[in-house]
């Protein structure tokens, strides 16, 4: 994962669900880690430091806009 880098952690799954189609809508290479670990272990997700949204660095700016696009707007906010 040396050509990824984080750009958001989350507590929950439920906090980016939306985000992850968005950014699977727009092809942007990305991964979750500790998703499995915190969705078997919920209560352990600051121990493991969240769920970490890594994007490739080619991708970054593309993903930093869809997040702000959502933050954005009215009812969707990135917790």
């Amino acid at each position: 994962m040396e050509n990824f880098k984080t750009i958001a952690i989350f507590t929950f799954p439920s906090e980016y669900a939306v985000l992850r189609l968005l950014l699977e809508q727009h092809d942007i290479r990305h991964v979750f880690l500790h998703e499995t670990m915190i969705g078997v272990l919920p209560f352990h997700s600051n121990a493991f430091g969240g769920i970490r949204l890594q994007v490739h660095f080619e991708d970054i700016e593309a993903a930093q806009k869809i997040i702000k696009e959502l933050d954005g707007s009215s009812n969707l906010r990135i917790v």
